[in-house]
């Protein structure tokens, strides 16, 4: 069997409700998001840098823009899940309740008799109870009461963390993506996100609607993130190598999509290691199975390294060659149409660090993209796509648009 030929065959016998994504523009179906609750509330000017937040935002407003945002989802037919949901009842089965709490109690950091009291007080906690400090935290001042002497108690300040809260929760795109019929559960890099990988491991692992659910790559393997893959088409994938993901981890990802019968070519694209590009996604996304939105500083920079099966069961890798000739040839088109950030340098600048490429497909050719991003949109109509515009004034806070904050579980497939 060749490369090309072990690409996965187009579903579209599958009944809906069947969890798969083969592409980033096909019609969205269910998506899994996460509404931001108390953890934002941890966060502080002392603390924000710590957390990757660069502002500290306005919680309830916040709450507002999420919530009008799935509106906008769920006004156009997708199914709109929510992770703090999803995380209670999975956490009514006894096996992931031991593996959250063990996920969220550092015996290192806390000495062993703080970490059994602590967990003992959260194995007794109702799973909504256990829920919300796994998400949110819990100071030292919130602990349970002590049993006895510790110095570890007394040596932190009250409002210093026993367990972090994770405000970057709100971006689900990163922790976990599907490909294909699997779900791979990434491996994050900054210590702020890694207990997240935990928690959307235990959904997958433990919740009903995902028993059957096979994975792909592992979540404790070389660092790669949601944010960095995109699913350029069937069988075609592109993995950004900076900040986040590291060549080991697009290694690692590659062999495991092509093992699994997932993709027939992956193209390793470095970026620039830096906040405003942290992810691939911050510089390009797909608005249409042919088009994609690029911040037009990177356009002609870009490059690619192709990676696909040697057939021994290696990989060949080849390039670097221009990203956009590379993924148009393993797309099988003539070429991608590209649609620039901005209307010229100064504003094509601040709407990339405004999240202008940070769109998410619930269609070919149709969009959700932050309003603030006004020359952005309006190049996006001009070429014909389809624009929801949406509020992100707090939402944005933490570097992330409609596409970070978005985890597609299941998308129909491209006719």
């Amino acid at each position: 069997m060749t490369a090309r030929q072990a690409a996965p065959e187009s579903p579209s016998a599958r009944p809906a409700g069947t969890p798969r994504v083969d592409s980033e523009v096909g019609p969205l179906r269910t998506v899994l998001l996460h509404r931001p609750g108390a953890e934002l509330k941890r966060l502080t000017p002392r603390n924000n840098d710590q957390l990757l937040f660069d502002g500290i935002p306005w919680v309830d407003r916040a709450q507002e823009e999420h919530d009008a945002f799935a509106d906008t989802l769920r006004a156009r037919g997708v199914e709109v899940l929510l992770l703090a949901d999803l995380l209670a009842e999975a956490l009514t089965d006894r096996r992931a309740r031991a593996a959250g709490v063990w996920s969220a109690v550092d015996e290192r950091r806390l000495g062993i008799d703080l970490a059994d009291t602590l967990r003992s007080h959260l194995t007794g906690l109702d799973a909504a109870a256990l829920a919300h400090v796994l998400t949110a935290g819990m100071t030292f001042e919130e602990l349970p009461a002590a049993e006895g002497a510790s110095l570890v108690r007394r040596m932190h300040h009250p409002h210093d963390f026993a367990i972090d809260p994770l405000p970057n929760l709100l971006f689900t795109r990163d922790s976990s993506l599907w490909v294909g019929d699997r779900v791979a559960v990434a491996s994050l890099s900054m210590p702020a996100r890694r207990r997240e990988t935990s928690l959307t491991d235990l959904i997958y692992a433990y919740h009903p609607r995902f028993a059957r659910t096979d994975r792909a790559y592992g979540a404790h393997s070389a660092p790669v993130e949601g944010g960095d893959v995109l699913l350029l088409a069937p069988g075609v994938l592109a993995i950004g190598v900076g900040e986040r993901t590291t060549p080991a981890g697009a290694e690692s990802f590659a062999r495991s999509a092509f093992a699994d019968g997932l993709a027939h070519t992956v193209l390793a694209v470095p970026i620039a290691q830096e906040r405003a590009t942290m992810h691939l996604d911050t510089v390009c996304t797909m608005v249409d199975r042919d088009a994609l939105v690029m911040y037009p500083v990177i356009r002609d920079a870009l490059s690619a390294y192709p990676i696909r099966p040697d057939g021994d069961g290696g990989v060949r890798v080849d390039g670097p060659v221009p990203f956009l000739e590379a993924a148009a040839e393993a797309m099988g088109i003539e070429r991608l149409r590209v649609i620039d950030t901005g209307l010229d340098p100064v504003t094509a600048e601040r709407e990339q660090w405004d999240d202008g490429n940070n769109t998410l497909a619930i269609a070919p050719g149709v969009v959700l993209a932050y309003e603030r991003n006004v020359e952005t949109n309006a190049r996006l109509e001009d070429a014909g796509v389809e624009v929801l515009r949406i509020s992100g004034s707090e939402l944005g806070s933490g570097r992330g648009g409609p596409r970070c904050m978005s985890c597609p579980i299941e998308r129909a497939p491209l006719a």
